[in-house]
Order: structure tokens, then sequence, then C-alpha cells
């Protein structure tokens, strides 16, 4: 496991911001800049911007805003990470928008956060990102896992499609219920990222579910009916 990475006042978190309104760039970057270990590198107002300056900045965290005039921030975090793997994207928004959160999770982002924060938690949350944590809302999480949980009389069928998974399909499962992304994976499986993509994509084709985030809760539940003992380390 990789060490979490540390921050000091001589080299601070490196964060870029992306919000459409002027007030809300000033609030943060003036809130981050209080910070004796956070500074703020630069900003953009739209996707356009934001794809042309993040890059050269070399950013730690990018606080994305979801909503943007010319599209959205989940694409702006799918993008920049593409480009730099160890970027730390935190999405803000003032939308409590449940299909936002999954796109986030999908994008790779490292936390979803609703501009109502207070000003220290987002603090925090830009240090929990940066140090290579994960920071997802946990209430928003919650209630979108209990979402996406089957119904209580379908979940014996969730057995014969665990068991339909090869060795290695069921030791990815695992490592994407204890939140790990494809890169992540890759490194501790010793696998290419494409490799494990193609992996998930099989996987999540034999539990019948769309989305990564579904086959996590599935991995939940893998680990609640008691198989626990079963899966890889």
């Amino acid at each position: 496991m990789t060490e979490p990475r540390t921050f000091t006042e001589e080299h601070p978190i490196r964060v870029f911001l992306l919000d459409d309104h002027e007030v809300v760039r000033r609030g943060l970057s003036d809130l981050l800049d209080a910070e004796p270990d956070i500074a703020v590198v630069g900003d953009a107002e739209n996707v356009g911007q934001a794809l042309a300056r993040g890059p050269a900045l070399r950013p730690d965290v990018a606080v994305l805003d979801v909503r943007l005039p010319d599209g959205d921030g989940i694409t702006v975090c799918r993008e920049l990470r593409s480009r730099m793997p160890g970027l730390a994207c935190l999405m803000l928004t003032s939308f409590d928008d449940e299909e936002a959160l999954l796109d986030a999770i999908m994008a790779g982002a490292s936390g979803y956060v609703l501009k109502q924060i207070k000003g220290s938690d987002l603090v925090s949350a830009v240090r929990t990102v940066a140090s290579g944590r994960s920071m997802l809302d946990p209430e928003t999480t919650a209630r979108l896992m209990r979402s996406l949980r089957a119904d209580p009389s379908e979940e014996p069928a969730v057995a014969p499609e665990l068991a339909s998974l090869s060795p290695r399909e069921r030791e990815i499962l695992a490592l994407i219920g204890d939140g790990l992304t494809n890169r992540e994976i890759g490194t501790k499986l010793y696998l290419s990222e494409k490799t494990v993509k193609n992996h998930i994509s099989r996987l999540l084709a034999k539990l019948g579910v769309q989305r990564r985030v579904q086959a996590a809760v599935l991995a939940s539940q893998w680990d609640h009916a008691g198989t626990g003992e079963h899966r890889p380390h």
C-alpha cells in the first residue's frame, strides 16, 4: 500500500479551482490560501479554461464545480486525471444529485461535497484527498448505497451471480468493495489499468449491473452474507 502523501508550509498542497461564479472562486481561494499547508495555484470559470490551464499548473488537488455553462466538472475530472493520474479531484456542487455522485465515482473523483459544507470541513476534505484518501460525503454516499441495494426478496439471487465470477474477477470485486480505483487495483495485482478495466466490464456484465458502485454494494453484501472468509487478500 502506498504511503499517505504529506504536505508542509515549504511544500504545500497545490490546489486548482473550477467554478463559473467569480465570488465562489474568490471565497474558496481566500479560505484555502489562509491555510499554511495549502496554496491555490490557479483557477478557471469554464471547462475550456480548466483543461487549458490545469495540467500546466501541476496541482495536487482540483476542486471542481459539477455544473458549468459549457459542460460539467465530472468530464474535467476524467480528462485531467487521464493527463495527471496522481491528481485528486474534489467535486463541489449545490445539488444533492445522486446521478452526479455515481458519475463522479466512475470518473475517479476522490471526493464529493455539497457547497453548504462548512469552510473548516472543506479544508479538511482538501487535505484528505491530497493525502491519497477518499472523501465522499458520508450521508449522500450512504443513502446512495441504500438506494442501489437489491430488493431483499431478490438477494438470494446474488450468490449464483457471484459464483459465475472467475477467481481473478472475485479478487477485483473485493478490491472495488474496498474502494480502490482501477489504477490502485492494477498496482496491487500487477495488472495494467486497461486489463483491470476489461475484467471490471466482464464482471459487471456477469453481475447484471451497469456501474462499479453497484458492484461495490454487491461486494459488501457478499461479505455480510457470511462469505467473507472466502474473500481474497
